[in-house]
């Protein structure tokens, strides 16, 4: 079994994102085909939820505004545990809430842009890298 190395490498995606729901039968909408940086859709028998850039969001639409973007730096092999843990256990531990989404390649946390520092700092102290998107 894969381990990662206790120091995890993260970068602020630019821009700001927001998480909107649905309901479970609903078709995907026109505006999240355009896509944009960051786009995940999501479908259970319960809800469908469309994360996407916050401006691609109509107005009226049921969704949770003002998030950033933290990307875990990969791939990640499969077979590694303990990546998301690690990174919402520090900032659990600062009261900071995170919205966690895991690809093919690697995990995203998303978080309200109000506690980024916050975040960062934390990341920082338990020895992982937070870069921006454009450094």
């Amino acid at each position: 079994m894969a381990s990662f190395e206790k120091r995890l490498t993260l970068t602020v995606l630019a821009g700001t994102y927001a998480v909107s729901r649905f309901d479970s039968k609903a078709q995907i909408p026109e505006w999240a085909a355009k896509g944009g940086t960051f786009l995940t859709i999501s479908r259970t028998d319960e809800e469908l939820s469309i994360v996407s850039e916050d401006g691609l969001v109509p107005n009226g639409i049921r969704s949770e505004r003002g998030w950033c973007c933290l990307r875990v730096h990969g791939p990640l092999d499969f077979a590694t545990t303990g990546v998301l843990s690690s990174i919402s256990s520090c900032l659990s531990e600062r009261n900071i809430s995170v919205f966690a989404i895991s690809t093919y390649d690697t995990d995203y946390f998303l978080l309200k842009h109000s506690e980024l520092s916050r975040a960062c700092e934390a990341l920082d102290i338990s020895g992982h890298t937070v870069k921006r998107s454009d450094s």
